[in-house]
């Protein structure tokens, strides 16, 4: 029997519905944008910096502004630190909307009803991730000690120790835990180093580096991560 422990933003849920919200909201006049790579290069400069904020060598307000800008920069246009804190703003209050998507709903619920350990294993800080979690209604599936948060456990995916934390609180057996997240250099390259499977959600094209190590699973946009379980544990 397997163990599930998943990612939570761009996982169990889509995190572009609330960046297009607020892109919307402050943004319109670019219609011409493809919102889906604004996207990606905001989560990329994000993932870039994350661990210089965590560490306190930048504010989470300076890391919310330089991610923004510097998608945009890409893009060839540049907007206020005003114009950033805005769509921050917006993006903040749009993800107190955030919903489950329904495949997650079923995967859940049959992890619970064939008895499978499950868990959450999260980069950010404690209160800002633990509010997600609570909104999405992770605890209706599992108790709050089985959701890890970097910003309270001390380190963040990819590194080791957060996974080896999650096994023991958990009792997981590395071979039988498979890893379900979206970034292949946070969740993959994670889980892998761990000695654990992977799950990857393949969004928006993101590309496997050349060596790089392979999920055990890719599911593309329109797949199933619930009939992706079934199949794995009947």
């Amino acid at each position: 029997m397997y163990n599930f422990i998943f990612d939570i933003d761009d996982t169990v849920y889509d995190q572009i519905v609330p960046f297009r919200q607020a892109f919307e909201r402050n943004f319109a006049r670019y219609t011409h944008l493809p919102l889906d790579e604004l996207y990606r290069q905001n989560r990329r400069f994000s993932d870039a910096i994350f661990e210089q904020q965590q560490r306190g060598e930048i504010s989470l307000e300076d890391m919310h502004v330089y991610r923004i800008t510097e998608a945009f920069r890409v893009m060839g246009i540049e907007i206020p630190r005003e114009e950033a804190l805005a769509f921050q703003r917006d993006y903040a209050a749009a993800q107190h909307e955030i919903v489950l998507t329904p495949d997650m709903q079923e995967a859940l619920d049959y992890c619970r009803v064939r008895g499978l350990k499950i868990g959450v294993i999260t980069n950010g800080a404690g209160d800002h991730q633990r509010g997600k979690v609570e909104r999405l209604g992770i605890y209706d599936w599992m108790p709050r000690e089985a959701v890890f948060v970097s910003g309270e456990v001390g380190f963040a995916k990819p590194d080791v120790r957060i996974f080896r934390r999650a096994e023991e609180m958990l009792g997981l057996d590395p071979a039988h835990t498979y890893y379900v997240g979206d970034s292949y250099a946070n969740d993959i390259v994670g889980a892998a180093a761990a000695g654990w499977k992977s799950i990857w959600i393949h969004r928006r094209g993101a590309q496997i580096p050349e060596g790089g190590v392979q999920p055990d699973l890719t599911l593309g946009e329109g797949d199933s991560i619930a009939a992706a379980i079934r199949e794995l544990c009947e």
